[in-house]
């Protein structure tokens, strides 16, 4: 049983070894490998002691074959993620205790303790190695990673009965996670063409994409949808006072504050530099406008914590920002129109003073 499961999980490595590659190459923080398919029917059927040795030979295999040329497989990484693994599947082996022999419920508990005991220490892990920037997404992973690591898992679990009653139809597992894998990368390469990785809006290519389409919807429907444009005011100064990355963290800030405010189904995006847009489907200018003050009042409440360039904390507070309202049809009958519109009421609130929104551009200059 040891030398099939091992014959088979380092053919499934071979075999998907550059998409494994890639994937990890892609990633930003934790990494799901498809280790966990192989380590719970180990942790069913073999000892403790073939269990540690299985998840050895899988790491290490890894490390020298997948990861080599990317983010190298570190040697206290290797060891730390081969003690976690064997370590979860150990205990997901207690499961046994319920059922002396396989059965459905002691499957499904043994799945359900391998990810929470592997969730536990791998986010102990990841908190202890950077305490200073740890977040619960980070340690815990987002709402994908933690379905994929599922997904593995019930695999895992129809493995084990495949391999009680006919072991050599095990090998038909290796396409399913070979295209599984194949999906998760494709998935992860649309994300980086259509997001801005610094602040994971929609990026200006892909907002203008969606805007069309929105615009296109409104004339059909003889709908109407509401748009603004949201400019950090001085932000070149933090830039030149405080360094670049401290610029990036106000940036993530204000993206945060934008995505929070606005619902799920809004189109919202870094237009470049300092700029911010987002469209708000079936919205009227005087809603959008309601929406904008929120945003605007909570940019300028925003205390960020940061650090300059020499390596000084530093908290920036008092960030404003001023934002332009425009609606369709009102303000314009394409997108261009709208968003230049948009931009002119920026303008608008610039020459006004700054930290404020505008809805009216004629208004507004003649109060300036």
């Amino acid at each position: 049983m040891f030398a099939l499961l091992l014959a088979l999980a380092v053919a499934q490595n071979e075999i998907s070894r550059r998409i494994e590659r890639a994937r990890r190459s892609l990633s930003e923080s934790s990494h799901v490998n498809m280790t966990s398919v192989w380590l719970i029917p180990a942790g069913l059927l073999l000892p403790a002691q073939l269990v540690a040795l299985l998840s050895v030979s899988l790491y290490v295999n890894m490390a020298l074959r997948s990861w080599s040329g990317t983010r190298p497989g570190q040697p206290h990484r290797v060891a730390a993620n081969a003690t976690t693994a064997s370590l979860s599947a150990c205990t997901a082996g207690l499961a046994m205790l319920v059922s002396p022999q396989i059965s459905v419920p002691a499957v499904c508990l043994a799945v359900a303790i391998y990810f929470v005991v592997n969730a536990l220490l791998t986010s102990l892990g990841l908190y202890l190695a950077n305490q200073a920037n740890a977040t619960v997404e980070g340690c815990l992973g987002n709402m994908d990673d933690n379905l994929l690591e599922l997904a593995t898992l019930c695999v895992g679990g129809l493995l084990v009965m495949v391999l009680t009653d006919e072991p050599l139809l095990s090998v038909l597992v290796i396409l399913p996670l070979y295209v599984l894998q194949r999906s998760m990368l494709i998935k992860r390469l649309e994300e980086l063409a259509t997001t801005d990785q610094k602040t994971q809006l929609l990026n200006a290519t892909t907002w203008q994409d969606g805007a069309q389409r929105e615009i296109s919807r409104a004339e059909r429907d003889n709908g109407s949808f509401g748009a603004m444009m949201i400019d950090l005011d001085h932000f070149k100064r933090i830039n030149d006072t405080y360094g670049h990355l401290a610029g990036d963290d106000v940036l993530k800030a204000v993206a945060a504050v934008v995505k929070q405010e606005t619902r799920a189904h809004d189109l919202v995006g870094r237009f470049g530099g300092e700029e911010f847009v987002a469209l708000l489907p079936a919205t009227s200018k005087e809603d959008a406008i309601v929406t904008a003050e929120r945003i605007r009042q909570r940019v300028s409440e925003l205390v960020i914590s940061t650090k300059t360039n020499e390596g000084a904390a530093v908290d920036i507070e008092r960030q404003t920002a001023s934002i332009g309202v425009a609606a369709y049809p009102l303000d314009g009958s394409s997108i261009e129109e709208v968003m230049a519109s948009a931009d002119a009421a920026v303008y608008a609130a610039k020459h006004g003073g700054r930290n404020r929104v505008v809805g009216s551009v004629e208004v507004a200059l003649a109060a300036a």
